[in-house]
């Protein structure tokens, strides 16, 4: 759901970059109280993750494909600030390196697939967990259901977005019917793979998950006659503080390489098998006539990786591979780093100020 430039007006254009900034400076102070030593190396992790699968496009009717747009997964995993920031980190990336969406357009981009996706997603999911027996389980189910319902309220925010500022005069209840209709066949994808996703990360180290915090029940056990709590296997023993269990760290490296791992692979290989049909959007851009202004990328010509290949190289597996090995590495890279900042500027913010001698 990358959209191009000449999609929408300057005007609105120039709006959703106002609207994607503010909730990016929002983001930002609310990941600061979100990240800590178990989602701060996560949430670079996930955004990488998030740039690989959304390489594989899957189809989902004759000649239309979607993709993982990912607020959802992003949101459950490591929180919905910190998701935003995961999904914007993306789009920067694909928009600048990849010129795929628009760079006019990167605002309308936050403000649908990042913004929308993650509050909606989390809206939904939150309300879910509180319903819903108090088990992991419940949690992958209210993720498929978050993730479902999050991907044509993307459609609609883009809907009512091109009845302000479309620049083609297509009849807005057109572009409605076809974009909620196809992108109710690609939420199930999303929910498919958002829901595999949560599940497999539950199942290995469910504390990682910020979506599940505070929904497990501890065993309790009969002691004299009286019901006490269990010792938590997850409780750090005793030490310094801030520090971070040895046997934890020891897990969550596992996972993180792990999670690497299958993202280098799932991008730089299995992304040379995705569907070549165009996405929801493209496709419904092309049948109802709203990409007649489409315009060029800025970076179309000057980027080495734009259309997710490398230049020079013939061979479009290792061009594709490489590129998406490229775009995987950046992601991290760069996700960590934010993140890391952000990590560390709670903890400078948090730590207590020194008293002059003598007070």
């Amino acid at each position: 759901m990358h959209v191009p430039d000449g999609f929408i007006d300057a005007p609105v254009s120039a709006a959703a970059g106002v609207v994607a900034a503010g909730a990016v400076a929002v983001s930002l102070r609310g990941a600061r109280r979100e990240l800590d030593e178990r989602t701060a190396p996560l949430a670079g992790l996930v955004a990488a993750f998030i740039f690989a699968v959304q390489m594989l496009n899957f189809p989902v009717a004759a000649g239309t494909s979607g993709h993982l747009l990912g607020g959802a997964l992003a949101a459950i995993l490591v929180g919905p600030y910190t998701g935003v920031l995961c999904v914007s980190v993306v789009l920067l990336m694909q928009g600048i390196l990849f010129a795929d969406g628009g760079l006019t357009a990167l605002g309308v981009n936050i403000t649908d697939m990042a913004i929308v996706t993650t509050v909606v997603s989390y809206v939904i999911f939150r309300g879910l967990v509180k319903v819903l027996p108090r088990k992991r389980r419940s949690v992958t189910v209210a993720s498929f259901v978050a993730a479902l319902l999050s991907v044509p309220a993307a459609a609609v925010a883009f809907t009512l977005i091109y009845a302000v500022g479309g620049t083609t005069d297509v009849a807005i209840s057109k572009v409605a019917t076809a974009m909620i209709g196809v992108h109710v066949l690609i939420g199930i994808g999303e929910a498919v793979i958002t829901a595999l996703t949560v599940g497999a990360v539950i199942a290995v180290r469910p504390d990682l998950v910020y979506g599940a915090r505070g929904l497990r029940q501890r065993l309790k056990l009969r002691v004299n006659g009286e019901l006490v709590d269990t010792p938590d296997p997850s409780a750090a023993p005793a030490a310094a503080p801030g520090a971070f269990p040895v046997a934890a760290r020891s897990s969550h490296r596992k996972v993180w390489i792990t999670g690497l791992v299958t993202s280098l692979v799932l991008a730089g290989f299995v992304s040379f098998y995705a569907s070549a049909s165009p996405d929801g959007l493209e496709k419904v851009a092309k049948d109802k006539g709203i990409d007649a202004k489409t315009e060029k990328h800025a970076t179309e010509d000057s980027s080495p990786l734009a259309g997710y290949g490398v230049k020079d190289i013939s061979d479009a597996r290792v061009s594709g591979g490489l590129a998406g090995v490229i775009g995987v590495g950046v992601t991290v890279v760069a996700g960590t780093g934010v993140f890391w900042a952000l990590r560390r500027r709670r903890t400078s913010d948090a730590s207590p100020t020194s008293l002059p001698e003598g007070v």
